[in-house]
């Protein structure tokens, strides 16, 4: 049910990301039906409690959202939300498209995760302008809404790449807030930062240091903005730097793992996979979304190397693969997601057999199947070539049954955690990532599994409401700058 909802009081503590926690779809009666979003914003603001009165600002990113804002003027029944109250934003959908496609994901995303093709891109003209005069429009349409919601002194914890800008347009705003903005991708380095016009780059960090406190997934990232803004602007000013490395939800995930529909995923996945209780076969992992970063390809061409360098591993290993198709809008990642389906297909025909096939490639997401896979894990592969973080990384050592071997990406934010115990590759090293897998595979049980259990304990030190909490105790800890 969607009904107009008025704030009985402002808020005091508030989130705002591009996507909120529950989103609508039309139907053809032009009734709208709710979906409840997930991850670890939705638990994180959770942990707040029902006295704190908290406030989720979002963008509508879909025809449904946009009818829910139309009726009811973007306040949103909290019987819809878990209880949250949620302010979502209807941006003309031309400008959405300009400032989510045209500049967060197509830009920021590329450059933060340093995936140029430098000889022909980017190359910044009129039409780039005309979006960033979008994405401007798009974060000083949260700005003015954070602005209206927020009660006096309130917390304001701002989210990631979509929202740069925001902390500077709502300091101006509301020089009584505090204000913090985090980033769940890597920053990238001055040099490639750099690629970006000079007064755009500017731009950008002067947004994010509108913001009392700016956080990151790793220190590494948080010294990259630093250099950044050293190089471009003298300093980081008033603001203060933190970082919180986002972990797994140990106990949601054990509990998940072990619900009827993912038993029935699992005794699916084990008849794709085949081999007998004699000659069990082994099984390499991955979970990902066809995102650029996620570097999928190489990893099959990793696997690939694998088979052929090491015959003996025919028909005792599989490589279960869910690549589940991300950005479909934009045509390089149509491409992208066509090349992982193309290279699984080369790999089966060259080496599968009547009862082998070498790669299972599942590309429908579907949750209980990634927690079936992670169960069955022998090895994991996560090379990124770069990542925030990757919670894939620490999800499979959770719930894998028997040990598992993590073979880890250092471009990953999660290696600073997990990279002692894990085998790490260089993500462009396929002839590398090859003999890791391998390694992997010959792994001592006794080995695989003390990796594992400390794996387990590293991925779950600061579960998701453990870290939206220490954010909102640090943020809450300051004096508002007032600049």
């Amino acid at each position: 049910m969607v009904s107009e909802m008025v704030p009985e009081q402002a808020a005091q503590v508030l989130v705002a990301s591009n996507r909120g926690p529950v989103s609508y779809k039309l139907g053809e009666d032009g009734a709208l039906t709710a979906g409840r979003g997930g991850g670890g914003l939705v638990s994180g603001l959770s942990a707040i409690g029902p006295d704190t009165n908290a406030v989720w600002v979002c963008a509508a990113l879909g025809d449904g959202d946009r009818e829910a804002v139309r009726r009811t003027g973007g306040r949103l029944d909290t019987g819809d939300t878990g209880g949250q109250r949620v302010r979502m934003l209807g941006i003309p959908p031309e400008v959405y498209a300009d400032a989510y496609n045209g500049v967060a994901n197509s830009t920021l995303w590329f450059v933060h995760h340093l995936l140029y093709q430098t000889p022909l891109e980017p190359a910044f003209g009129t039409e780039f302008r005309a979006q960033w005069a979008s994405y401007e429009a798009y974060n000083r349409a949260f700005a003015e809404a954070l602005a209206d919601e927020a009660g006096d002194g309130a917390a304001v914890l701002i989210q990631d790449y979509h929202l740069a800008l925001v902390p500077g347009m709502l300091r101006a705003l509301r020089p009584d807030l505090r204000i913090g903005h985090f980033s769940h991708t890597p920053w990238a380095p001055v040099d490639y930062f750099r690629l970006l016009p000079d007064d755009i780059a500017r731009q950008l960090l002067r947004g994010i240091l509108g913001a009392d406190r700016a956080a990151f997934l790793t220190r590494r990232w948080a010294d990259a903005f630093t250099a950044c803004c050293t190089e471009l602007l003298g300093g980081t000013g008033k603001t203060q730097l933190g970082v919180h490395g986002l972990g797994a939800d140990a106990d949601f995930l054990r509990e998940r793992a072990n619900r009827p529909d993912v038993d029935e995923r699992l005794t699916e996945l084990r008849e794709q996979i085949g081999g007998t209780a004699e000659a069990p076969r082994r099984t390499i992992v991955r979970v990902d979304r066809t995102e650029l970063s996620k570097n999928i390809v190489r990893g099959l061409y990793a696997y690939r190397q694998l088979l052929t360098e090491r015959p003996e591993w025919r028909e005792r290993v599989t490589h279960v693969a869910f690549a589940y198709p991300s950005r479909q809008d934009l045509a390089v990642y149509r491409d992208y997601t066509a090349r992982v389906q193309e290279v699984a297909d080369e790999i089966n025909s060259a080496f599968g057999t009547p009862g082998w096939t070498p790669v299972v490639l599942h590309v429908k997401d579907d949750f209980a199947r990634s927690l079936a896979a992670y169960r069955l894990a022998d090895v994991a592969l996560v090379n990124p070539i770069r990542d925030g973080m990757n919670l894939v990384a620490k999800e499979i050592p959770i719930v894998s049954e028997n040990g598992c071997a993590l073979v880890l990406s250092r471009e990953a934010g999660a290696y600073e955690e997990l990279g002692e115990d894990a085998l790490v590759v260089n993500p462009y090293d396929v002839t590398a990532t090859a003999a890791a897998l391998h390694e992997a595979l010959t792994m001592d049980d006794d080995d695989r599994t003390a990796r594992t259990k400390r794996l387990a304990a590293a991925a779950t030190a600061l579960p998701p409401q453990r870290w939206f909490l220490d954010q909102l105790d640090a943020l809450r800890g300051y004096q508002a700058t007032g600049r």
